[in-house]
């Protein structure tokens, strides 16, 4: 979805409501990363990944529905389907990152996202690497070396997978760049459901056994398909209401929520030097959009 830093001017009422969603976006990936957790006891990625696009359809045709059907069709059908594949991707490896690495291990390099956006854009956009974008790249970087700390400490798949899911969150928002010019972004997450659903069930029921689920797993699968939406609703709220410069600064508050409800569920610690290394990360983001905010350019975030 598409954040512009040219918000209107934020007054306290509005910095707090802000915050609030940003919270409430926050709330909503801990509750998807429990569901997954929950679920891929029992059920593959992929299976777990067609549910979210299973509960997520019907609700989306009951915007369309209100909107009217005739505004979902997209002029760019083609970049559609692939955008829907990278991404995808990128789900998949989150999702692997989650059944695998504490939640404050996901989440803190899941911050690099914007970081790879803007390597994607300057390499295929020919976007100018200015000063602050490659200071940012540079401190992200310096992060993920300070998480990962190759040759200090065996570098895991699921650490590796999850900084590959978030190359390509990144050259998923590249391409929804392009995207935005012509649809709309609700279009767009309509889209996203109805053909991530084929690339999440038919691996599902082909290559894996797929598990009928029980009564006990519906809440989960309602949360799956519920909080991916909220999550991305609360984000786009809170940058109507405030500058990026306001909320950017609060998404941090899902580095310290990953950490307690992997304690409090998991039994996970947080590490400091994963929280030092998402500092880092967080620094250079953060810095990113505040020049950018300055030059009044627009701040992308992840759909």
């Amino acid at each position: 979805m598409a954040i512009t830093a040219e918000s209107p001017d934020t007054q306290p009422q509005n910095a707090l409501q802000a915050a609030i969603w940003v919270v409430g976006a926050a709330a909503s990936f801990m509750l998807m990363m429990i569901a997954v957790r929950e679920l891929t006891t029992t059920m593959s990625s992929f299976q777990v990944l067609s549910f979210r696009s299973i509960v997520g359809i019907p609700i989306m045709c009951l915007v369309a529905w209100h909107m009217g059907f005739r505004k979902i069709r997209s002029r760019r059908v083609g970049m559609q389907i692939s955008r829907n594949i990278v991404h995808f991707g990128g789900q998949w490896c989150w999702v692997i990152g989650v059944t695998l690495l504490p939640l404050a291990h996901v989440t803190a390099l899941d911050f690099t996202m914007p970081m790879w956006t803007a390597v994607i854009a300057i390499l295929f956009l020919g976007e100018k690497a200015k000063s602050h974008r490659v200071f940012a790249l540079l401190m992200g970087l310096a992060g993920v070396l300070v998480i990962l700390r190759p040759g200090l400490e065996i570098v895991t798949e699921g650490a590796l997978v999850v900084l590959f899911g978030a190359v390509l969150y990144g050259a998923s928002n590249v391409m929804m760049k392009s995207l935005l010019s012509e649809d709309a972004p609700w279009v767009i997450v309509f889209w996203m459901q109805v053909i991530q659903l084929p690339l999440s069930l038919l691996p599902a029921i082909f290559w894996f056994d797929w598990v009928w689920p029980e009564w006990a797993d519906a809440p989960w699968l309602l949360a799956i398909g519920v909080t991916g939406m909220t999550a991305h609703f609360c984000l786009a709220r809170a940058f109507q209401l405030a500058d990026a410069t306001v909320c950017i600064p609060v998404d941090f508050v899902r580095l310290p929520l990953a950490a307690l409800v992997g304690w409090l569920f998991y039994s996970e610690g947080l590490s400091i030097w994963v929280l030092a290394g998402a500092l880092l990360i967080f620094g250079g983001n953060y810095y990113s959009v505040w020049r950018e905010t300055r030059s009044g350019k627009p701040v992308r975030d992840k759909a």
